[in-house]
């Protein structure tokens, strides 16, 4: 049995070797860009049976990102191959300013992903099955398959974990945010970041988000991100309101901070933590998160995250 089952995209990402506007970059390192496997990662470097789901290109760069992410220890045992679509791609840009993306997804394998090929047997022998709204936007088709499993999940009795993940780059222009507001109110564990909040509940602060999902949906833990000011935690329980403050770091690149925050919120979750401790976990695995080039280099192991919560002493020599 796993712990957590992941099911979106993931593409081989060119991170570029420095900063400035890509026409003038000559040499990029490859790396994987994926919210759902970032997510997945985490959780097996803190010490998590995670498993993820996608369809891939049957390329080099499918078989690439397959074996990262299994290599990672995550179980890609159901991935599917498509023979006819390609790998997505991406290319990062860094600067003075937030890092940019640039998407090379359309008509991609996992962009044609169908509901009935979801391996349903597989997804129903987890305690939590996650997902994020970047998948639903991709096509009509993932759209179906996202319903399909927000209805199995509900079937089943499985905790469904959501992060809606906005990404208007890949919107073109149409309106989904009735449609990612659904599946944040049918979902028992909701992570998401204050401006989509904003974005999706007309929320500016996270009591008024903790209201809408507690008294109009299934949410029983919530967590609201606001980047290096920090992020609050709540659960049904008891209802209250805890600010977890943002532990100090290095940033290098921020993209991946959020994921390894839900990893660490779920990690704590599934081991019967206190809201509290899971939102300190959560925010000290997305500090480590930007410290590192890539989105999933820096994630913290179960022995870091001890250390530093009984604030061992590190032997370096």
């Amino acid at each position: 049995m796993l712990d957590v089952i992941t099911i979106g995209e993931t593409m081989a990402a060119f991170t570029p070797e420095c900063a400035g506007p890509l026409r003038y970059v000559r040499n990029y390192t490859l790396r994987i860009a994926g919210a759902e496997s970032n997510l997945a990662i985490g959780l097996a470097k803190l010490g998590c049976r995670a498993g993820w789901f996608s369809k891939l290109g049957e390329d080099e760069f499918g078989c690439f990102v397959r074996n990262f992410i299994r290599a990672e220890g995550v179980d890609t045992s159901c991935v599917l191959f498509d023979c006819c679509r390609p790998t997505g791609v991406m290319f990062k840009e860094t600067g003075a300013n937030e890092t940019e993306v640039f998407y090379y997804r359309k008509n991609s394998a996992a962009s044609s992903l169908e509901e009935e090929e979801l391996p349903e047997s597989y997804l129903e022998d987890s305690r939590i099955i996650y997902i994020t709204g970047i998948t639903p936007v991709l096509s009509e088709s993932c759209r179906r398959m996202i319903r399909r499993i927000v209805d199995f999940a509900g079937e089943k009795n499985i905790l469904l974990g959501f992060d809606p993940n906005v990404r208007k780059k890949l919107w073109e222009g149409n309106d989904y945010t009735g449609l990612l507001r659904e599946i944040a109110l049918k979902s028992q564990i909701v992570m998401l970041g204050l401006p989509e909040a904003r974005e999706l509940f007309g929320a500016d602060n996270p009591e008024k988000v903790c209201e809408v999902l507690y008294t109009g949906g299934r949410a029983d833990w919530i967590a609201v991100k606001n980047g290096d000011q920090g992020a609050w935690v709540s659960e049904r329980k008891s209802r209250k309101l805890i600010f977890i403050p943002p532990y100090p770091c290095r940033c290098i690149d921020p993209i991946g901070a959020g994921d390894a925050f839900n990893a660490g919120f779920i990690k704590g979750i599934l081991s019967g933590c206190e809201v509290e401790e899971c939102g300190k976990i959560g925010a000290y695995a997305g500090a480590l998160a930007t410290q590192s080039m890539g989105d999933i280099e820096g994630y913290p192991s179960w022995e870091d995250v001890r250390k530093f919560f009984s604030k061992e002493e590190p032997v370096y020599r």
